[in-house]
């Protein structure tokens, strides 16, 4: 039985006060008022005067219902510039979204581990993978986190529904109704290809749909945990063949809702931009990270003296997951850019030029981490075989695969008033101590090798 010491307790809590500390501290020096904005600007030798008009149409819909309604002003009115004021309100919305935003990206950051990490766990039960029951305990840990890291996504949805936040542009209030108290508020509010959307985007359904994911979700987990422990029991098979007729269920569940949920809780943060890759670009993402985080906490079990049968082939088919996923990712993102780019549609295109313009250094950065720094320590095999190299790999994959996210998410509720200081840290911080603290002492809750799994004997005898 594995035993969760107190130093790696008091690290979880440890990151966990820290973040928050760091998160409060930032947030309390953002700006509150737009005059708190014009003095940062001029700190910043930045003129806030008229001739924002570009910079409304290149941000519709990024930073918050001030923004919104000034872009959807200068559409409907056929070119407006900004004045003063309304620059100072566009930009505060822009702060205000910043620590919410911060926290909704670290928290989808690590629920779609564990989630991912659910799915990859149903496709060794679906495949009847031999090489992979020394490593189940693993992933039924990792996904212990499922729980609280989708009630968390659940509530932060619902704030932004209840409009606590401007995150999502479609739930401003008035957006999708022509008629205001006068025709021109009306006008100025009123976005007409949001309106044409609304019967899939509105917040009920959107909080609904939500729901009933999770709820799926975690039906699954729950069954699967049970017939797992069932098993270890049991003096026959018959646990193991509900789990597989089980796993294969929620896989064709989990790929439907999976795509659903990244254009929901991601996608529609843009809601002027749509991909018919993007579900898969999320899912291929979410699966490098589980898999990554599943090869780190295995290195770690082992290096104290637990999961003593699995071996360097366990840990070369994680690091080949690793690399295939990587490469997958890098296909689907590159098919992606590639096509809007190439066509140059403006209504397309415009999602990559923001963040190209405006988040420079994050977006290559991204692609250097996700792409090429995998490629050329995973490429080789025997280097999948030395934990040090997978372990350094990993890293840079996870705080790869977190700059991604931070790249769909800033520029669509900051817009170019983003930086990464410590509201970003502190998030991060505070998240991976609560994650590691929930997948730790899960781990603590049975023995780390499966008892009766029919596979069991294949996969402490595996080697490649």
């Amino acid at each position: 039985m594995y035993t969760l010491s107190k130093n790696l307790k008091l690290t979880a809590f440890i990151f966990m006060a820290v973040g928050a500390i760091l998160f409060a501290v930032d947030y309390y020096n953002l700006p509150k008022t737009t005059e708190q904005v014009a003095a940062l600007e001029a700190a910043h030798g930045e003129g806030h005067g008229g001739g924002h008009a570009e910079e409304a149409a290149h941000d519709a819909g990024h930073g918050g219902e001030a923004t919104l309604h000034e872009a959807d002003a200068s559409h409907a009115s056929g070119g407006h510039e900004m004045s003063a004021e309304e620059h100072l309100e566009h930009t505060l919305g822009q702060y205000q979204n910043k620590p919410w935003s911060a926290i909704y990206i670290a928290a989808f950051f690590f629920f779609m581990i564990a989630l991912a990490c659910l799915a990859f766990y149903a496709i060794q039960y679906a495949s009847q993978a031999g090489w992979s029951p020394l490593v189940l305990r693993v992933m039924e840990g990792i996904t212990a986190y499922l729980l609280p890291g989708s009630i968390i996504m659940f509530i932060l949805l619902a704030f932004s529904g209840f409009h606590l936040n401007h995150m999502f542009h479609w739930m401003a209030e008035g957006i999708t109704e022509i008629d205001g108290p006068t025709k021109a508020e009306g006008l100025a509010k009123y976005d007409k290809l949001i309106a044409g959307k609304s019967g899939y985007l509105n917040v009920p359904f959107f909080l609904g749909r939500a729901a009933f994911f999770i709820l799926g979700w975690n039906i699954y987990r729950y069954f699967a945990l049970k017939f797992s422990k069932n098993q270890d029991e049991a003096t026959d098979n018959r646990w193991h063949k509900k789990s597989f007729k089980a796993a294969a269920g929620f896989l064709v569940f989990f790929i439907y809702t999976e795509s659903i949920m990244s254009w929901d809780w991601i996608m529609s943060l843009d809601p002027h931009w749509f991909s018919t890759l993007f579900g898969w670009y999320v899912f291929a993402g979410m699966m490098v990270c589980a898999i990554t985080t599943i090869a780190l906490v295995t290195i770690y079990l082992k290096s104290k003296g637990y999961l003593e049968k699995v071996n360097d082939s366990h840990i070369h088919d994680l690091a080949k997951f690793m690399f295939a996923f990587s490469i997958f990712w890098t296909y689907l993102w590159f098919s992606q850019f590639m096509l809007i780019w190439y066509s140059n549609i403006p209504e397309e295109v415009t999602y990559f030029i923001t963040r190209i313009e405006d988040y420079n250094l994050p977006f290559f950065a991204m692609i250097a981490m996700n792409f090429i720094f995998p490629l050329l320590l995973l490429m080789n095999s025997d280097y999948k075989r030395v934990n040090w190299f997978v372990v350094m790999a990993g890293i840079v994959i996870l705080l790869g695969h977190y700059v991604d996210i931070f790249n769909m998410v800033m520029p669509a509720t900051v817009g170019k008033s983003w930086s990464f200081g410590f509201v970003e840290i502190g998030a991060l911080l505070f998240f991976l101590g609560l994650f590691i603290l929930f997948v730790f002492t899960s781990l603590t809750k049975r023995p780390l090798e499966p008892k009766r799994n029919p596979l069991i004997e294949e996969s402490k005898h595996f080697h490649y």
